[in-house]
């Protein structure tokens, strides 16, 4: 394990694997290196690159400090990217992807960017989020009921069915998922704005002018594909590319030949 101090002092802990450009992974919510996708995909891709996976501030090994701003995320990427030696390109899953997007918009020095179904709901394809959605998840966190928050951001924001939800209890990763559970604001800060049922504003990340890919799985649920489609549509430089039997839980073996090819 490695460390990078962010801007405001957060020790934020890191993994570095492989050989070649850098490549800098975000995970979604209630993820980390222990605990995520992006460990098994960081093995795929260091036949090809430096690859970079790190605990978001809050979780894991990673240290927090309040009160958590999206700034403070984008200053823990801008952290690593100075371990990479000053510019990388960044890969997001899920709200990862928005937080990563959030990265670019700001002008941080990314190569490329490569982006997995961003959690956006811009169509009427699902219901939007409740209107106090932030507010909720708060008072949970705030009241430390980390079992609730849980279920209620899986029904509420991922929109799984109620019996999957009632059943995560008796889960081997149910622990694991109260365990970061507090940090669920965070992911929500980065994507409740673009989860109204509302198509994504023009000009909102009209600044990401690195090359970007976006992705989706065929087989993700219509609000996400159709999401990604019009998250393609409104970025400059963007692709927009499905992956094939694909869900939101993508395989690692199925998405690191993609990145591969784009971030070579």
């Amino acid at each position: 394990m490695n460390t990078a101090t962010s801007s405001d002092g957060t020790t934020i802990a890191f993994d570095r694997v492989g050989d070649g450009p850098p490549v800098i992974l975000v995970d979604g919510a209630l993820c980390y290196r222990a605990s995520g996708p992006n460990g098994p995909l960081a093995q795929r891709l260091a036949r090809h690159f430096t690859v970079y996976t790190y605990d978001r501030r809050g979780r894991g090994d990673s240290d927090d400090t309040a009160p958590y701003t999206v700034e403070r995320e984008v200053e823990d990427i801008a952290a690593l990217i100075k371990e990479a030696g000053g510019a990388a390109s960044l890969y997001g899953i899920s709200s990862g992807a928005a937080l990563a997007l959030e990265a670019a918009d700001r002008g941080l020095a990314i190569d490329r960017l490569a982006l997995y179904e961003a959690p956006f709901v811009v169509d009427a394809s699902r219901p939007p989020v409740p209107h106090d959605y932030e507010a909720h998840i708060a008072g949970l966190v705030a009241q430390d009921r980390r079992g609730d928050v849980v279920r209620y951001f899986m029904k509420e924001g991922v929109r799984l069915p109620g019996a999957v939800v009632a059943m995560m209890r008796f889960m081997p990763a149910w622990s694991r998922l109260k365990g970061v559970a507090h940090t669920l604001p965070y992911d929500v800060a980065l994507t409740s704005e673009h989860q109204r049922g509302t198509p994504l504003p023009v000009g909102r990340w009209a600044s990401v002018t690195v090359p970007t890919l976006v992705i989706a799985g065929s087989r993700s649920p219509e609000w996400m594909r159709n999401g990604m489609r019009g998250l393609a549509d409104v970025l400059p430089h963007a692709q927009h590319r499905t992956l094939e039997g694909q869900t939101h839980i993508v395989k690692p073996d199925a998405l690191a030949p993609v990145l591969t090819e784009f971030f070579a």
